[in-house]
């Protein structure tokens, strides 16, 4: 006002006409904007409370997109491992940041997305390395933390599934490896990180996890390759073929705009890898994104994908070795329900599946379903999700996406359910979201049009919220 106010007593000294009454004038209106203002924007006035974190329909990762204007290193809080109760939809933790624009609103949600952020991704003097932990701390699970291997070196295998080779009482885990840096293809792609390989670890415990190395790795030169850098390759999973003696790797395979929409498939006669890739295809002729397999105990191997452009589940055999899709007897399920990122497990001849929505990278709620038969009709149980201190944290999958359910030996009722955390600003730092899933009281399906019986040995499956968690003892016992 004042810059003004000058501006205009200079115009009045050089010559132009200006009258006394327009320069009272010009005071009057400025003296009355002021004390509106005053009155609108008192000087005592509280910044906007930022929005309820969870709240209903809120996009986090849209709101978490400010962070990256001032997130250059590791700049998550220092979390500890317990949390006061939050009061009011506020997080406890306070961040500092940097607001060079100075606008009140924009600093309180840049405030409440670091926040937000602070506790999904909790800083790197928090992250599980059994190379450093001390006797106390072993064997712990922190669902969210960054997990390093043996070598103190972050672990990379996102979207995967773990191989249980019971010769050698040894557990592989692979999944994608995404340690490059985040990109959009084009100006409406999703985020992405180059085709780097299909990352192999081997664990006796399940917690501590020595890198076995590439077991596929990509293609940086030939560009008709389906691993060729700028594709995409994700949620792999590997199964023993005891006829052949061969280690099969199925995977998601799609080119940068998602419109290949194809499963592929490797081989292997070592767990660890390498692995031989052998080509893609759609299976069954459909269009094919999120995916899995299972093998069931009769030694009959199913692949499981979303399909017409994630509406339906498609279930299918797979060929005795495992290398190819049977093309007769496809069945569909979850017609019309839009359901992705399948993770199929068995619980006393009962089979289970446990999905997400399809929002992108987004969170969403996990549904539980259940069938007599890998080949349908399925029917739903309900989100499986309990606990946790939120009920949009809780309704939101822990804000993460399952990708795999494993048996745990010695332990006929409780499986290992297997989820990420993603971060599509960084998906290198993308977490690991581990759970104990249970098996409870007998349960009744909801209501289905493609589910007309129903299953009186059916049971109730929960996957209880756990900020820190240990597996007992015994739980590699004779199953």
């Amino acid at each position: 006002m004042i810059t003004m106010l000058y501006r205009l007593l200079k115009s009045c000294n050089v010559g132009n006409k200006c009258r006394l009454s327009t320069l009272l004038w010009s005071l009057a209106a400025w003296i009355l904007f002021l004390h509106i203002y005053n009155t609108l924007f008192p000087s005592g006035t509280l910044l906007p409370e930022p929005r309820n974190p969870w709240s209903k329909g809120m996009d986090i990762y849209a709101d978490l997109e400010v962070y990256q204007r001032v997130h250059k290193s590791d700049r998550t809080a220092d979390v500890g491992t317990k949390h006061p109760p939050r009061k009011k939809g506020r997080f406890p933790i306070t961040i500092p940041f940097k607001n060079k624009g100075g606008d009140r609103i924009e600093e309180a949600r840049e405030q409440a997305a670091l926040q937000k952020l602070a506790v999904l991704f909790p800083g790197r003097k928090y992250a599980i390395d059994p190379s450093k932990t001390s006797s106390g701390n072993v064997g712990y699970f922190y669902p969210g933390r960054q997990w390093r291997d043996t070598d103190g070196k972050t672990i990379q295998a996102h979207g995967g599934g773990i191989l249980y080779v019971e010769g050698t009482q040894t557990f592989y885990w692979y999944g994608e490896n995404k340690d490059g840096p985040t990109y959009h293809a084009g100006k409406h792609g999703l985020a992405r990180v180059d085709v780097l390989g299909i990352s192999c670890y081997s664990s006796k415990d399940l917690w501590a996890w020595k890198f076995e190395g590439m077991a596929l790795r990509g293609e940086r030169v030939d560009k008709s390759s389906d691993l060729y850098f700028r594709n995409v390759v994700e949620r792999p999973k590997v199964i023993y073929n005891a006829r052949t003696k061969n280690y099969i790797m199925w995977m998601h395979i799609d080119n940068g705009n998602y419109s290949k929409a194809a499963v592929g498939v490797a081989i292997s006669t070592q767990p660890e890898g390498p692995f031989e890739y052998m080509g893609s295809k759609r299976p069954h002729g459909c269009d094919s994104r999120d995916m899995t397999i299972f093998k069931d105990d009769n030694g009959d191997a199913y692949i499981i994908y979303s399909s017409l452009t994630n509406s339906e589940l498609h279930i299918g055999m797979l060929t005795e070795d495992y290398t190819d899709i049977v093309e007769r007897g496809m069945k569909k399920a979850l017609v019309s329900q839009h359901r992705e990122a399948p993770a199929v497990f068995k619980h006393r001849n009962i089979y289970y599946m446990v999905t997400s929505g399809c929002t992108g990278w987004n969170p969403n709620g996990a549904l539980v379903h259940v069938a007599e038969s890998m080949l349908g009709p399925w029917a739903t149980l309900g989100d499986p999700c309990i606990g946790g201190e939120d009920e949009e944290f809780r309704s939101h999958t822990f804000f993460s996406q399952g990708s795999f359910v494993l048996p745990l030996p010695g332990l006929t009722d409780s499986f290992l359910f297997m989820a990420d955390r993603w971060r599509p600003a960084n998906l290198a730092d993308s977490r690991y979201v581990w759970l104990v899933l249970t098996m409870g009281a007998s349960a009744v399906p909801i209501d289905d049009a493609e589910f007309s019986f129903k299953f009186p040995q059916c049971k109730q499956v929960q996957i209880p919220w756990a900020e820190k968690w240990k597996l007992p003892e015994d739980w590699k016992g004779s199953a």
